[in-house]
């Protein structure tokens, strides 16, 4: 590999964790694929970082435009290095399973798993192909933990689990590292958006919790990850909030 500066491809950048994760890396020097469905965050983000980004405007549940995604990229952006798997939602959770739409579980899963996978396969045959490249997926303490009225939230990050280990094991023998963040509670606009914009809602939820992590905790988690020598695979992170009382 050169020392070309190294490229990473961020899901979900224009808010929340994905933000964090892109403020991280641009300070680090990394060129960043800012990829977001919401245009006009996306723009603002981009323009508060000037140099050595890209906006992306992409919606990762749209398979077609992802499939061609790189294609849309200058070619200085192409040769990604980093996958930050960060999109997701839960518009419509927190809702007992026979309750809910299952128009909003089947958008859950859509977003947060087959995105996911959509991406992945999008990006990994490039990275295999140069023999270099990390893949960071952003799954949930919910992927391991029972959680009542979460069952799709949950579903799909218990997915996204399972498929970091598998595709960990299938790229075992290549330098290819697949990393796995699982954070806790996280005060993100996850919250405001699964109750359709509803603030208020999330400023009880936080409330009744009493603890919670920030975004720019879960990108200190990323950046350790991959600041770790090539030989070294962080394949799990459990992120959790301390009880502060």
């Amino acid at each position: 590999m050169t020392d070309r500066q190294r490229i990473a491809f961020v899901t979900g950048a224009a808010s929340g964790i994905g933000r964090a994760v892109c403020q991280s890396l641009h300070g680090k020097g990394y060129r960043i694929v800012l990829a977001d469905r919401e245009e006009g965050h996306l723009a603002t983000l981009a323009g508060e970082f000037g140099a050595d980004v890209f906006p992306l405007h992409l919606d990762i549940t749209d398979g077609a435009a992802v499939a061609k995604c790189l294609g849309r990229l200058p070619l200085e952006f192409r040769d990604i290095d980093i996958l930050v798997n960060n999109a997701g939602h839960d518009i419509g959770g927190r809702t007992r399973f026979d309750i809910g739409s299952a128009d909003d579980w089947s958008a859950i899963i859509e977003t947060n798993l087959i995105g996911l996978m959509r991406v992945t396969r999008a990006i990994l045959p490039g990275m295999i192909e140069r023999g270099v490249g990390d893949i960071v997926n952003m799954s949930s303490i919910s992927a391991i933990r029972i959680v009542p009225d979460q069952a799709p939230y949950s579903a799909s990050k218990a997915g996204v689990h399972m498929l970091s280990d598998i595709i960990r094991a299938e790229l075992a023998e290549t330098p290819i590292r697949v990393i796995e963040i699982l954070p806790g509670l996280t005060r993100t606009n996850i919250v405001a958006s699964r109750h359709r914009g509803d603030e208020e809602a999330a400023r009880q939820y936080f409330e009744r919790f009493g603890m919670a992590l920030d975004p720019e905790d879960i990108a200190r988690c990323v950046l350790f990850a991959l600041d770790q020598p090539p030989h070294v695979q962080i394949a799990q992170m459990f992120v959790l909030p301390t009880n502060r009382g």
